[in-house]
């Protein structure tokens, strides 16, 4: 973020100045009062449990000397800085939009050639990270940070771009109507992506035909010159469906998409390869991520790059450095187990994905510790018994369930594996101590289980010395 002086700020939020001078300026934005330090604005975000207005006295203390309030009579009677001056304080109806409307304002002050968004119900922070790599072969591109995709998550990353950010790559998640169109106010981009439409969160939005208006919001922005990118191999996702007033373009293993992908071998932990046919040019594209559907992801995002004037072999080259956000088919060994850490979230078509990733891995054994998969609503008691017999099927070792809805994974998996290779847990602490027996050297691990599980802690507990479990 360049600097900013008050003046500007009560401009892009639409507020008024009603503490302070107004003469200062600031370098940084912050929402967390524990981190305040004197050069940022602070934004006193309302949330379910906390409320960031309950914190100015601290923020104060911490030497800041700017604030967004929406709630003036919370500012401390006395607000005076170490230095005996007021802070400032701008007035607006609320924090949290006139976070995001500071964002779009910064966004449309820089030199961006492009800005992507990606969405979909099942790996967009992959097709995000590759997509970055791309852009960032011929422009200065950002990103979200780590996992910041929502309301609050995308503003912040926006505002953390530098000044001669060129490209912009924007991950958009939801789990209701109208939060997606949000974001794609901010952003305006002029290329989406959507990776696929399955079942995450169909307990909020009713069906997959709900999940798929959600996230077509993407184009609510979207004029005749703007470029709509799907997966075509997904049912929800075909031309009829997604056709709009702007141009699109399908990708997919048959041949009536733009871009066709073929061949595709997965070599588990070490990546896949796979033939792209564009034009009727063959492509040979190699990536060090793991998992097969990777490759229309990957090609989602090297149709995007041809929009954005950067060539299929130079797409590929910069595919070959891509490396993915952190608890996304990671890999991590310790004292000979190695384990794939696949734990920042999970819906049937993601965990079985990275079941079969696990099943094209080299080693001793195949295990996999899955957890329970939620916002499923009515379909949560199928797609856990229909996840627990795919990994019957796929001939893995042992299937170690845990959660309540997880029980559905060890019933489905009894029905191809004999019962001593499905165990079922009912919760990590009581997995935990079994560590210990259940792994040795030679095994792969695959952790998965949607976010609201922190199935991490089972991944450090594997990673942890022995000594000290």
């Amino acid at each position: 973020m360049r600097e900013f002086t008050i003046a500007e700020v009560v401009s892009a939020v639409k507020g008024r100045l009603i503490c302070g001078s107004g003469d200062g300026s600031v370098l940084k934005v912050c929402t967390d009062s524990r981190l305040a330090k004197p050069g940022d604005l602070f934004f006193p975000l309302i949330g379910e449990k906390n409320n960031g207005h309950d914190y100015l006295a601290q923020v104060f203390e911490r030497g800041c000397r700017s604030v967004i309030v929406s709630e003036p009579e919370k500012i401390p009677k006395r607000a005076f800085l170490s230095d005996g001056m007021q802070p400032d304080a701008i007035l607006v109806e609320n924090t949290t939009k006139a976070l995001q409307d500071l964002a779009a304002y910064y966004l449309s002050t820089l030199p961006i050639k492009h800005k992507v968004a990606v969405t979909g119900s099942v790996g967009k922070t992959s097709t995000r990270d590759m997509m970055y790599y791309i852009a960032s072969m011929k422009y200065k591109t950002g990103r979200n940070i780590k996992n910041f995709n929502n309301w609050f998550g995308l503003p912040l990353s926006i505002l953390e771009f530098a000044p001669d950010t060129e490209a912009a790559v924007l991950e958009m998640g939801m789990d209701n109507f109208g939060q997606i169109e949000t974001l794609a106010r901010i952003a305006e981009p002029d290329i989406a992506l959507i990776t696929n439409i399955g079942i995450s969160h169909i307990e909020n939005l009713g069906s997959r035909e709900g999940i798929l208006e959600a996230k077509m919001e993407v184009t609510s922005c979207f004029d005749e010159d703007c470029m709509l990118i799907v997966n075509g191999d997904c049912d929800m996702l075909c031309r009829e469906n997604v056709a709009g007033p702007y141009k699109l373009i399908t990708v997919g293993t048959d041949e009536q998409n733009e871009y066709v992908v073929r061949d595709i071998c997965d070599f588990g932990d070490k990546g896949i390869k796979y033939t792209l046919i564009h034009n009727d040019k063959s492509y040979i594209v190699n990536l060090n991520v793991p998992g097969a559907h990777n490759a229309l992801n990957a090609t989602l995002a090297i149709a995007a790059g041809e929009q954005m004037g950067i060539g299929i072999e130079t797409s590929v080259k910069g595919l070959s450095e891509a490396q993915l956000t952190e608890k996304r088919l990671n890999i991590k060994e310790k004292d000979g187990i190695k384990v794939i850490d696949d734990t920042y979230n999970a819906c049937p078509a993601s965990v079985m994905s990275a079941i079969t990733t696990l099943a094209n891995t080299e080693g001793k054994r195949k295990i996999a510790i899955i957890g329970d998969m939620y916002e499923l609503g009515s379909e949560t008691e199928a797609a856990h018994a229909e996840v627990g017999r795919f990994a019957g099927r796929t001939g893995l070792d042992y299937v170690i369930a845990v959660g309540e809805f997880a029980k559905g994974y060890a019933e489905g998996a009894v029905s191809f594996l004999p019962d001593d290779r499905v165990l079922y847990c009912k919760d990590k602490q009581e997995l935990m101590p079994k560590l210990d027996t259940l792994l040795a050297a030679g095994d792969v691990v695959l952790v998965k289980a949607s976010r609201g599980m922190e199935m991490e802690e089972i991944v450090k507990e594997i990673l942890k010395d022995k000594e000290t479990r």
